[in-house]
């Protein structure tokens, strides 16, 4: 759920900071630059080599400052009280951060759709990120809590690098399943309550989660790309066509347009191993965000 420009506000702030000599930010700005990125790419690598250069530069400027006269005092102990007053200030700006983005994201639903559409949505939303979020930390990575960008979109950074493929695609898969899940819960109290906001917020969720799977670039179905071969990505191209037909759900057809480019992307190597779990999880997600996607035209009832 991000754009381009995001990338770019990162690396303009990221050499901002390194202008102020705040190469911790400027380190953490580029980490989250990272993320946007796919793996393989030369800008990736290039930015790895950056986070690489600043992260000695800070070590070396660390071990250079004068450390003051009361953690002289605590001896042995400072390194590790230092660390664990920072990891403390850390978490709770990490905190605060999610929850002022989050209440600015929620604000401007709320004022383009209504108190109970736009907060809905919003909470939506944040059940797709966290399904990313928990993805990562039940395999045992770091993961900081979803940031939302009013107006934009959410993310979730984490440490992907040496993953396998089958890890980023699962991760990657997971935002929409709990997104899915989301849609499924709406739809449910819309059978019990026939009130038009559960159809709304279901159908307008899991369209926004069928757009996520669209194959390309840093969205989700792009992510998992990386572990289905060409094969697994006709697959699913078939199997896009068959469901647009079935819910009469044409955005579908997006997804297979992506699907059919990235089978013949120049970079899918032959000898690329089928990753079958992959390619069932991502069919099975087409299956059911069509038919979630497919109950109530789009923005049938917002208030």
């Amino acid at each position: 759920m991000v754009h381009a420009h995001i990338l770019e506000e990162f690396a303009a702030s990221a050499r901002a900071h390194e202008e102020r000599r705040e190469l911790a930010a400027a380190h953490s700005d580029w980490q989250a630059a990272l993320e946007l990125m796919p793996a393989d790419s030369s800008q990736a690598a290039w930015v790895r080599a950056k986070l690489a250069e600043l992260f000695q530069t800070i070590r070396n400027d660390a071990a250079k400052t004068d450390s003051g006269a009361w953690t002289r005092k605590l001896g042995p102990f400072a390194p590790l009280v230092l660390l664990l007053l920072k990891w403390k200030i850390f978490l709770s700006l990490l905190k605060l951060k999610f929850l002022l983005s989050f209440a600015s994201f929620a604000g401007i639903y709320w004022a383009m759709y209504g108190a109970k559409f736009g907060f809905g949505l919003a909470v939506l939303i944040l059940v797709h990120e966290l399904g990313h979020f928990i993805a990562v930390k039940r395999r045992g990575l770091a993961a900081d809590l979803p940031m939302f960008i009013p107006g934009f979109g959410a993310y979730v950074r984490w440490t992907a690098a040496d993953v396998t493929a089958d890890t980023r695609a699962f991760v990657s898969l997971a935002g929409p399943l709990a997104g899915a899940i989301g849609a499924a819960f709406c739809a449910l109290l819309w059978t019990q309550t026939q009130e038009r906001l559960w159809i709304g917020l279901a159908s307008f969720s899991a369209f926004i989660n069928l757009m996520n799977l669209i194959p390309i670039w840093t969205l989700d179905g792009g992510q998992a790309m990386v572990a289905i071969n060409r094969a697994g990505r006709i697959g699913i191209a078939i199997a896009g066509v068959l469901f647009a037909a079935f819910f009469a759900q044409p955005l579908l057809l997006l997804v297979v347009g992506g699907a059919l480019y990235r089978a013949f992307d120049r970079t899918l190597t032959s000898e690329m191993s089928p990753s079958y779990g992959v390619t069932a999880y991502f069919v099975t997600l087409l299956a059911a965000l069509g038919y979630l996607a497919s109950l109530a035209p789009l923005g049938a009832s917002v208030h």
